[in-house]
Order: structure tokens, then sequence, then C-alpha cells
């Protein structure tokens, strides 16, 4: 792997984490008070839909290194969606967290499965 690659690595992860931030934040200010974790949510099924899209490309390599791995992979979040889910378990709040996963990977396959479909169109 060339310094190019890791230079882009390293700058694409950056970016794909303060959009993360962004995304989730702009959700939930458009929708304050609610229990479900919607920002992440959509973070989540946005990203498994551009991932799909990436795979689809069929992208060479290293762009499909910086593009799905570091930028989309940075703006996805498995680590916080768990987080809100036991969160809301601990909080009684057990339909949330039920739904928060079912909602998630049902949307989630979904996304992808469109992405890869636009992608592999595309290519």
């Amino acid at each position: 792997m060339t310094l190019l690659t890791w230079l882009g690595v390293a700058l694409a992860g950056g970016v794909g984490s303060v959009l993360r931030f962004l995304v989730d934040e702009a959700v939930r200010a458009r929708v304050p008070g609610a229990s479900f974790p919607r920002g992440i949510l959509v973070v989540n099924v946005s990203g498994a839909l551009l991932l799909g899209l990436v795979s689809g490309l069929a992208l060479p390599h290293d762009a499909s290194l910086i593009v799905g791995t570091a930028l989309i992979g940075a703006y996805t979040t498995f680590s916080t969606w768990m987080l809100d889910t036991v969160n809301a378990a601990s909080a009684r709040l057990a339909g949330v967290a039920v739904a928060n996963v079912l909602v998630s990977l049902a949307l989630g396959l979904a996304a992808a499965a469109l992405g890869r479909a636009l992608g592999a169109g595309w290519a």
C-alpha cells in the first residue's frame, strides 16, 4: 500500500467520523425528545446504502479501501447502535431497544441491497 493510500484512508476516516456526528446531530435536532435513536439509524442506513453502492460499482482496491472502509466505515457505527440499544433496555424501554435492532437490520439490509443493485447497474 502506498503512502498516498494511507493518507487517503486517514483523511477519509476523519471526514466520515465528522459526517456521522453532523448527520446524527441534524436528525436529532429535527425530532427533539424522541427516545428512539433516529440519528444513528439514519447514519447507519444511509451508510449501508452507500457501501452497497461502492460494492456494486466494484471500484479498484485502493479506491474501495479509501471510500468503503475508511470513509463509510468511519461514518457508520456499530458500537453506538449497540450502546443506544443497551441504553434503551436499561431505561426499561424494551420496545425501543427491540425496534432499534429490528428496524436497523431490516432497513440496513434493504439499503445495502438497493445500493449494490444501483452500483451494479452503473458499473
